[in-house]
């Protein structure tokens, strides 16, 4: 549910998705830490740009994300916000969180490509 400032803001590219995460509480979805700039033209009737804003699900959906989401680790991450026949969307990704030993096997594959990196372009010169 958005106000009216806020979807011109939308409709204008000023919205950003990093850290944002959508929740379920009371039978309701609620997108958290979505930041939406204020909108310029509009003065004292601007809204808040990191409130809470609730999404708009059917119960089915919001049954089956919450059987979803009470897995251990998963959390409901936003992937996209777009406008279908004038209405502001919200993709929707059920991640889950890495296990300590992915991040140690992330952390040595990225260092070992970039020791690859340095020494062909060492080799290069």
């Amino acid at each position: 549910m958005l106000k009216g400032t806020e979807v011109k803001s939308l409709r204008n590219g000023k919205a950003n998705l990093v850290d944002s995460y959508a929740i379920i509480d009371n039978e309701e979805a609620w997108l958290l830490h979505f930041h939406i700039d204020p909108y310029t033209p509009a003065t004292q009737f601007n809204h808040h740009p990191m409130r809470k804003r609730k999404l708009l699900l059917h119960k089915k959906e919001i049954s089956r994300l919450i059987g979803k989401t009470q897995e251990k680790g998963c959390t409901l991450v936003p992937l996209k916000v777009y406008f279908k026949n004038g209405k502001a969307k919200v993709d929707l990704g059920i991640c889950k969180a890495k296990k300590l030993y992915d991040k140690r096997a992330t952390l040595k594959k990225q260092e070992a490509d970039r020791e690859i990196d340095r020494a062909m372009k060492s080799r290069n010169k």
